[in-house]
């Protein structure tokens, strides 16, 4: 049985970010062009939908997931 571990929480400041943005807040990449990168490849996904646009506007609430790993957008 696999058991997931709760995903964390990474604030932010304002009310929306944009989803390469995110990934570098995150420390999920470390780069706008890997941001860029892996977005294209289809490796993020946003509440369980596959995301290719590196600007999608996430919200609190919004849940991650980027090799396995998986942050949720809090206000700060």
């Amino acid at each position: 049985m696999v058991v997931m571990s709760r995903p964390t929480d990474v604030p932010i400041r304002d009310d929306v970010i944009r989803l390469g943005q995110f990934l570098k807040l995150a420390n999920l990449i470390e780069s706008g062009a890997e941001a860029k990168e892996v977005i294209a490849d289809g490796l993020v996904k946003v509440d369980g939908e596959t995301e290719t646009r590196r600007g999608r506007q996430l919200r609190p609430g919004d849940i991650v997931e980027l090799g396995g790993v998986e942050v949720v957008v809090v206000r700060e």
